[in-house]
């Protein structure tokens, strides 16, 4: 197989970018540096592109890798033919390696091993040629064997028919018809065990759906009521049909003799062997795909929630909301350093609200606190009304917002946050990590297992480790498109960056504390273990705001240093106007674009010695140096006021964050502690396959009240808004 052709029409590319991506991974180059500073040889592949290529690459290595195994194994048999050799060699799949490979592989005992160690295999040979004249009884009386454990003809012909059935079962062109027809034309059937028990499965308790059709979250939920032994599931496949297909492939010849004997036969062969096999095969087809579904879906909703724009500049009051324990609160100043600690009992069954709002008003005083930051757990609601009635009784301009805090108490009894603040309880850790949250999403949220942050469905039923792999590449992908503070960066943080392993990063923040800030990028050569290649993967993702060369705070990478400042210069400016540059409306912002847009990219490349690509992205990194690209992302809602589930009215138009995609549809936030549902249909007036393709986690939408059911804490939203128009 020529592997990098397979790629390239897969991913829809040219061949040569697949080539030069395989190269640079082979060389360990990383995804995040491929996609961001190798341009010029890949043909701009972006980073979505180059981990499906570096999947598939490692899946056809690995097929390719299977056929020399089953080649060998083969061939050590004897059995290889250049028909079998041709076909394994062309088989795309390993499940088509399997079929093959299948009649060969090493088998435990079976009732076809067990006839053909009493010598029923030649019997078996005369039943399948169909040419006999004799009746079966007079071809199997010879076969009559005590010693053997044959006591009759009836019992030779049984084995002869177990044999025959083993053959027709591992034959790689009946499993291959077989499985795509039961794909394309089988149902998944779901029974309940007890159909008068109450449970969330209960639309599954007499369900049927063609394989072809089902939704990935169906087949993941009926997975988990199987699991649960809440239901039975079957795959129902279209027996008559298969049943013909392999009479019609095996019986060629109407032998009154032979024809009875082989009709039975494949009908054991096809319920007893190949039927529970292929449904397995068929479950876990829809399993995996259901899997990649829903692992994609949330990949692309952590993508949304860990770049979502940072709030600085704002001393932030972090709240953990609880009863019996107490709330417990954090202020953070604007880098994120936590000055100061409380715990307040507002709520049940203290209820000493009182002393807690004249403990805020203090904290708010000396602190000059101007937003709240509020984990949405337990007690959320009662907190929330607390803050309320004291924003209305102060007069600074305080606003609230409701932080998902999924993961924080994970995050807050880890090791990590131990180390990082040893002087505070879980309860206090908790809440600096939610007041920081709202400071840098993305800073915060990389020290909490991607999965514990709650923005997928059935996350803990999936192949656990394909999905820390799509959620680790998501979060490289992330923290590497944002860049980090070489001087502030956590070790959970720098561990991220393309090249930094954990123990590089460890010894970043150690050579950190012991020397004193960084001063230049290249001053990371000197941190142990990390070597020239670490450093060219790493250097262009660290940022020094307030270093030796004005360069260091951009992403313009160090091999590109020669050619910026030559750029500069020939564009009249010098390096250290760079700080003017990035500040937007300052005259030498606007002169720098004015003259940029006057190059001749084609010729000025040519003079730098660099490629057009790398022209362009290094005078957008100068018109606008250090940017964030979380800056074009919403921002989120800010409260002063409440609003409780029994306020909601049908027609009523809110403004709301989207807190998690789903298959079916969006949750959306809209500040009553009741997340409500927008049903995939009510999402927008084009047809959509998936929610994703309208709306992402961290959007700020208008809905619209459909209906309320306060008993069943539902919420049906609509984003499809209808105006009033009769007034």
């Amino acid at each position: 197989m020529d592997i990098i052709k397979t790629i390239a029409e897969e991913l829809s590319v040219k061949p040569w970018q697949v080539e030069a991506a395989v190269k640079l991974i082979d060389e360990g180059c990383t995804i995040p540096f491929i996609a961001r500073y190798r341009k010029e040889a890949t043909g701009t592949l972006n980073d979505e592109q180059l981990r499906n290529l570096g999947e598939r690459l490692e899946y056809l290595r690995n097929l390719e890798e299977k056929k020399q195994t089953v080649l060998s194994s083969i061939e050590e048999q004897g059995a290889i033919t250049d028909e079998l050799k041709e076909k394994i060699i062309a088989a795309t799949t390993v499940t088509a390696v399997d079929d093959l490979y299948r009649p060969y592989r090493p088998k435990r005992k079976t009732r076809a091993s067990v006839a053909k160690e009493k010598g029923l295999e030649p019997l078996a040979v005369i039943i399948r040629l169909q040419m006999t004249k004799k009746s079966l009884e007079d071809e199997a009386s010879p076969y009559v064997n005590e010693e053997k454990g044959v006591g009759s003809a009836k019992e030779a012909i049984e084995g002869a028919m177990d044999i025959i059935a083993e053959e027709i079962s591992d034959d790689a062109d009946y499993r291959t018809y077989i499985r795509d027809i039961t794909m394309g034309q089988g149902n998944i059937v779901s029974e309940a065990k007890d159909d008068k028990a109450e449970s969330v499965y209960e639309n599954y308790y007499h369900f049927t759906e063609p394989v072809g059709k089902i939704a990935g979250h169906r087949i993941l939920a009926i997975n988990r009521g199987e699991a649960e032994k809440v239901l039975t599931v079957s795959v129902e496949a279209p027996r008559d049909r298969i049943i013909g297909y392999l009479e019609k492939k095996i019986i060629v010849n109407d032998n009154e003799n032979t024809k009875p004997v082989l009709q039975a036969t494949i009908a054991d062969s096809y319920d007893r062997l190949i039927a529970p096999s292929i449904e397995r095969e068929v479950r876990n087809i829809l399993t995996e795909k259901a899997e990649d579904g829903a692992i994609s879906v949330f990949g692309k909703n952590l993508r949304q929630l860990l770049m979502q724009p940072p709030i600085a500049g704002k001393v932030v009051l972090g709240w953990d909301p609880a009863f019996r324990t107490g709330c417990k609160l954090a202020v953070v100043d604007p880098t994120g350093k936590v000055m100061d600690t409380k715990v307040i009992y507002p709520t049940a069954p203290q209820f000493k609200v009182n002393e807690a709002k004249a403990d805020l008003k203090k904290l708010i005083d000396k602190y000059n606190i101007e937003l709240i930051s509020v984990g949405n757990g337990t007690a959320s609601r009662e907190s929330e009304q607390v803050i309320v009635e004291l924003l209305k009784e102060i007069k600074k301009p305080v606003q609230y917002v409701i932080v998902n805090e999924a993961g924080a108490s994970v995050y807050s009894a880890s090791k990590l946050a131990t180390e990082e603040f040893p002087q505070f309880d879980v309860g206090q850790r908790s809440a600096a990590s939610i007041a920081r949250r709202l400071q840098d999403p993305l800073s915060e949220l990389v020290k909490i297992d991607p999965k514990s942050i709650g923005v997928g469905q059935y996350q803990h039923d999936m192949n656990q480790k394909k999905l820390g792999e799509t959620l680790t590449g998501v979060v490289e992908d992330c923290v590497n498109s944002v860049g980090v503070d070489l001087n502030t960066a956590s070790v959970s943080l720098l561990e991220y960056i393309s090249g930094i392993s954990k123990t590089i990063a460890k010894n970043i923040v150690e050579y950190r504390e012991a020397n004193g800030k960084f001063t230049s990028r290249a001053q990371l050569l000197k941190v142990p273990k990390l070597g020239p290649k670490a450093y060219e993967q790493c250097a262009g993702f660290m940022r020094i705001s307030d270093g030796k060369d004005p360069l260091d705070s951009t992403s313009v990478h160090p091999e590109s240093y020669k050619a910026a400042e030559l750029l500069i210069k020939k564009l009249g400016f010098e390096k250290g106007q760079l700080v003017n540059i990035r500040k937007a409306g300052t005259n030498d912002n606007a002169m720098f674009k004015l003259m940029a847009g006057k190059l001749d990219k084609a010729k000025t490349a040519k003079e730098l010695e660099i490629g057009e690509i790398t022209l362009s992205d290094i005078l957008k990194e100068l018109e606008k140096p250090a940017r964030d690209p979380r800056e074009d992302m919403p921002k989120p809602v800010l409260r002063s006021d409440i609003l409780e589930m029994k306020d909601l009215k049908p027609g009523m138009i809110l403004k709301g964050t989207v807190r998690n995609v789903i298959d079916f549809g969006v949750f959306v936030d809209i500040g009553v502690h009741q997340d409500g549902l927008v049903h995939i249909s009510q999402i927008c007036d084009r047809y959509i396959k998936h929610p994703l393709e309208a709306v992402s986690v961290g959007d700020v939408v208008d809905v619209q009240v459909i209906s309320v059911d306060t008993a069943k804490k539902r919420i049906a939203l609509t984003m499809k808004i209808q105006k009033d128009t009769s007034k």
